[in-house]
């Protein structure tokens, strides 16, 4: 007869709690700051953006 893996339901049981513990603290985090990740992502972009030099365009019109 085969035997049950207590070890293995045990560490399913564990990370099951801790991504729900983790959820759980994203969505105050995002509660607290209501910007969205989208819109993180933009202003991270156009500070990277700002640091670099512009590209050099050809205007000789």
């Amino acid at each position: 007869m085969a035997r049950i893996n207590f070890n293995y339901e045990k560490r399913q049981k564990e990370l099951a709690r801790q991504k729900k513990k983790e959820e759980k603290r994203q969505r105050k985090q995002n509660k607290n700051n209501p910007e969205s990740p989208e819109q993180s992502t933009v202003a991270v972009t156009e500070e990277n953006a700002a640091g670099t030099p512009p590209a050099p365009t050809d205007q000789s019109q």
